[in-house]
């Protein structure tokens, strides 16, 4: 993805490099990209990803609960309906065509690793401001969208035999990617409302956290590791 240089996304993913390429150049992502990955580290990880959509949609809730201004709190509501309604079923949808029903799920154990993102990213949010909350997704919504568009790119779309072709044009999608550019765009909003620049060393420790912690979740699925 092309970042504007001045964004704090930016700032933040510059401050942070050494963690986001070993997130984004992950041997689960590499695994993924050359099809290489075993099926059931992939089903582990849909199943653990599930449970993390549910924690997800909580955070974009707090969002609308903190949120001062109606403009941002559509911003939210849009993206809670957009994960409810939308992004849980075609989870589930996909899920379907890897063997696992929406009632196995609901049985699934959460991983550790699982528990630590997800409840480091609603604590960001509960104890601090959406500044931080934004920060603390920024990771997920936009690696997702510079990782999808990595792998498509070196596929060139010619991949069709890639059993995780689908996930790919997924994260690679205009609409996805559409997604991860009004993540970015919300969070230069915020940061001239919550005076970023004055905080920014503790932004990039939030970063730098959950980046860590994307790692992890990549490390989970690779061992299969509750």
């Amino acid at each position: 993805m092309m970042y504007n240089h001045n964004s704090l996304f930016e700032q933040l993913r510059i401050s942070c490099i050494e963690e986001w390429d070993a997130f984004c150049n992950h041997e689960f992502v590499d695994a993924i990209k050359t099809g290489t990955l075993p099926p059931e580290q992939f089903r582990f990880y849909l199943e653990q990803d599930y449970l993390y959509l549910i924690h997800l949609s909580r955070a974009f809730a707090l969002g609308v609960y903190k949120s001062n201004s109606i403009e941002v709190m559509r911003l939210y509501a849009g993206a809670l309906h957009a994960t409810l309604n939308t992004e849980i079923q075609m989870h589930l949808d996909y899920c379907s065509k890897w063997g696992i029903v929406e009632d196995d799920l609901q049985d699934v154990d959460e991983a550790r690793a699982n528990m630590a993102y997800s409840r480091f990213v609603l604590d960001c949010g509960s104890a601090g401001d959406l500044l931080d909350l934004q920060v603390a997704l920024a990771p997920c919504v936009v690696g997702y969208a510079e990782i999808g568009k990595a792998l498509k790119h070196a596929s060139n779309g010619l991949e069709p035999s890639n059993p995780y072709q689908t996930w790919i044009d997924t994260y690679a999608s205009e609409e996805y990617q559409k997604l991860a550019m009004e993540h970015i765009e919300l969070m230069e909003k915020l940061c001239s409302l919550y005076q970023g620049s004055q905080r920014f060393p503790g932004l990039v420790a939030t970063f730098r956290k959950a980046t860590g912690l994307e790692i992890a979740f990549w490390d989970m699925s690779r061992q299969m590791r509750y």
